[in-house]
Order: C-alpha cells, then sequence, then structure tokens
C-alpha cells in the first residue's frame, strides 16, 4: 500500500471511529485528523468536507454489503440447496463485526437527514445484491416463475435480513435458530412456483 492510501485509509478508520463515538454532528475534523496521526491539512487534501468522509464511509459501506460475488446458477444442483449456500455466504458478509459497525453508523446519520437518506438509497439502488444472478437464471431455466428478478430478490432478502440482520444490528446478537432460513426460502420458492 502506497503512503498516500496508507493515510487515506487511517483517516477513514479515525473517521468511523469517530462518528460512532460522537455522531456525525458532533464529530469534529480535528479530532479525526489526531486519531489518524495525520495534519488538518493532510485530512483536508483527501476530503474537503466532513461530509465528504461520510459519503467514502457510506461507499465503503454499499461496497462491503456487496462484495459477495455473483452467483450463477447450477442445473445440477437443487435451487434450494443453492439459495441456501448463497443466503449463508451473504449473511455472513452483512453481519461481519466491522459490516455491523459501519451499517449502525451510517444509518443513524440516514435517519437524522432525509436528503442524505435518500442520496444513500439512490446510490445503493444502482448495485444487484450477489443472488440476483442465481434468482435471474433460475427463472430463465423455468426453475421458478419469470418475474422481475431484481424484485424477486429484494423479497428473499427482506425476509432473511428480518431474522438474520436486524437481530445482530439491534441486539449484537442472532437469537434465531438456523433453520428458519430454510422456512424463508421454503415461502420463496412456493410463491414463485413455476406457472402450470
Amino acid at each position: 500500500m502506497k503512503r498516500t492510501e496508507k493515510k487515506r485509509k487511517d483517516i477513514i478508520d479515525a473517521a468511523i471511529e469517530e462518528f460512532r463515538e460522537q455522531g456525525f454532528l458532533g464529530a469534529k475534523t480535528t479530532s479525526i485528523a489526531k486519531k489518524a496521526n495525520v495534519s488538518s491539512r493532510t485530512l483536508y487534501n483527501h476530503f474537503d468536507s466532513k461530509e465528504a468522509l461520510f459519503e467514502a464511509i457510506s461507499e465503503i459501506m454499499i461496497e462491503r454489503n456487496w462484495s459477495m460475488e455473483p452467483v450463477a446458477y447450477d442445473p445440477d444442483r437443487d435451487l434450494a440447496a443453492q439459495l441456501k449456500d448463497a443466503l449463508w455466504r451473504y449473511i455472513g458478509v452483512i453481519t461481519e463485526e466491522t459490516a455491523i459497525g459501519l451499517n449502525r453508523m451510517v444509518l443513524s446519520e440516514l435517519i437524522r437527514d432525509l436528503d442524505r437518506s435518500r442520496q444513500f438509497f439512490k446510490e445503493s439502488e444502482t448495485h444487484d445484491y450477489p443472488i440476483t444472478r442465481l434468482i435471474s437464471e433460475a427463472m430463465d431455466a423455468g426453475v421458478i416463475r419469470a418475474a422481475d428478478p431484481v424484485f424477486a430478490t429484494s423479497q428473499l432478502l427482506a425476509l432473511v435480513k428480518n431474522f438474520f440482520f436486524w437481530p445482530e444490528f439491534f441486539l449484537g446478537e442472532t437469537p434465531t435458530p438456523k433453520d428458519v432460513l430454510d422456512d424463508c426460502i421454503a415461502m420463496f420458492l412456493s410463491h414463485y412456483q413455476p406457472d402450470g
């Protein structure tokens, strides 16, 4: 990692810590610079404002949430098993400790600032969930009913997040039994049974 890249990473890491501790409004760029062991001038060479830092952190959060490689449909395997494997990987990505911390920090600010929230959701809409490809290709193969794969993915992930992400986000634990994932997949597949 180049020295400039390391300084940028140190600034972002320090900003995440400062935003977590103080909230966006209470965070100070001087404190962020101190935590990153850089001058305020160096900080402003990388980020021209506290808002720019927050946007960079939001982008990192979005990228982390979509960091899993798109999953292709395998016609030689049971679709439910493929969905289960892909969803466990996805749950692992979104409930990883750093990801949860980033989500808490960013979402608390989005609740406070409606304009920033709209911008964030506009940005996140440009990303496909990793299992969208799997669902789309299963639809093309006629294994499940043809529909909008992006919408179908959102439906399935809403179920999954309700049981496996939000408890972790709010409680710091996931009390949901693992076999609930089977129920989520069964509900999804039942709704998208092929016509006829």
